[in-house]
């Protein structure tokens, strides 16, 4: 052997000893089956209620394309990284396909059973997370009869074993946060009934679980107190450094903090599968704190909306017709969403979350530190093993 082979072996073998991920090998995931609410939303919400309006989707899709943001939101990015098309809103009956998993994911939907159903006045969807389960269920079976039965609806449905192949996504809690809130519970309220919120949390996903999932990719919740929909409806809230509502993110660190306990007992109790807690949380903040580092602007200030210190008003959401000095003016967007953190008062932009994606998906942010494309049970079990 050369010298500069025997240079050669040694590096990478010491590459792999300081670095095990290095010798670990991609998964193959071939679809997805997600579960959340308007963070990652593709289209379930407007198949059911009224339809999104411009600007919304203009950045990527041109139109509304069922997303709330300018463009594409994380679970369209996962599914790109992961070779995979986007993924079809279960609740849509129209040019859906569902070769690559199913999007249960709606706008407005919580863990816990809605107080307030919409689509009245700030209520919350009926499509909470055990009727996306319930969503599922249906999907699993009837799906493989369909592919039984032939003609031309079978090449559109999963194959069987990709049901176990697959990655399950999760991103939803947020508004179980937002319907205490606005549900005029006290902050000290809200966070007394996080641990019954990650409890029901944790019976679901025991559920999808026992139906055959063995890779999960969960996402904690975000800095709702960063957000014009909580800053300007609680404007006494005290503020934090960089002008968050600072209770309200606190509410959500908690949240996280349980959900978290919950993913370690989750793996105690299933130890032949893969659950990797990931922290949106802190990604989302940075862009609140640091924004210039990352090349945006105004990180407070909704892009498209109308009104306020927050540009943002319940009552002139962005894409709406309202009344202004006597002239009716439709609500749009900022003149370059590309450098803006938030998109609506709500929800990100798209490039807030296709930075978000680029974070998360390296695996600094999750615990174990995995990165997306091997956070599968085989990768993730042969990484723990290799660090006992």
């Amino acid at each position: 052997m050369t010298n500069i082979s025997s240079f050669c072996l040694v590096f990478f073998t010491l590459l792999t000893i300081l670095n095990p991920i290095s010798a670990l090998k991609s998964c193959e995931f071939p679809a997805i089956f997600n579960f959340g609410d308007s963070n990652s939303d593709t289209g379930g919400f407007v198949a059911s209620f009224p339809p999104l309006n411009s600007p919304y989707g203009e950045t990527y899709f041109q139109m509304p394309a069922g997303r709330f943001s300018d463009g594409r939101v994380i679970i369209d990015f996962v599914a790109k990284s992961l070779n995979l098309s986007f993924l079809s809103a279960y609740l849509d009956s129209l040019g859906t396909n569902f070769t690559v998993g199913a999007n249960f994911a709606t706008a407005a939907s919580t863990i816990t059973l809605p107080a307030r159903i919409i689509p009245a006045n700030n209520g919350f969807s009926p499509f909470f997370f055990l009727v996306q389960y319930n969503q599922f269920v249906q999907l699993k079976d009837r799906s493989q009869l369909i592919r039984k039965q032939g003609g031309v609806f079978a090449r559109l449905m999963p194959k069987e074993e990709y049901f176990q192949k697959a990655l399950y996504t999760f991103d939803i809690g947020q508004n179980d946060l937002g319907a205490g809130f606005f549900g005029n519970m006290s902050v000290e309220e809200v966070n007394a009934s996080v641990p019954n919120i990650v409890n029901t949390f944790l019976t679901n996903v025991k559920s999808i679980y026992n139906l055959g999932a063995r890779s999960f990719w969960i996402h904690n919740t975000g800095p709702i107190g960063c957000l014009g929909y909580v800053l300007a409806n609680f404007p006494s809230a005290e503020k934090d450094s960089v002008g968050c509502a600072k209770s309200y993110n606190e509410v959500a660190q908690y949240f996280n903090y349980e959900l978290k306990e919950t993913v370690l007992q989750l793996r105690k109790v299933f130890p032949s599968a893969a659950f990797t807690y990931v922290d949106v949380y802190s990604v989302k903040y940075s862009l609140f704190s640091e924004p210039k580092k990352h090349g945006f602007e105004l990180p407070l200030v909704a892009c498209c909306g109308y009104g306020g210190l927050y540009n943002y008003s319940s009552s002139a959401g962005c894409g709406a017709t309202i009344t202004v000095n006597g002239t009716q003016i439709t609500v749009g967007s900022c003149d370059d969403p590309s450098v803006r953190v938030v998109w609506d008062g709500i929800h990100y932009t798209e490039a807030a979350n296709k930075f978000i994606f680029e974070q998360i998906s390296t695996g600094a942010f999750s615990d174990p530190p995995i990165p997306l494309k091997m956070a599968c049970h085989r990768t993730v079990g042969q990484y723990i093993g290799i660090n006992l």
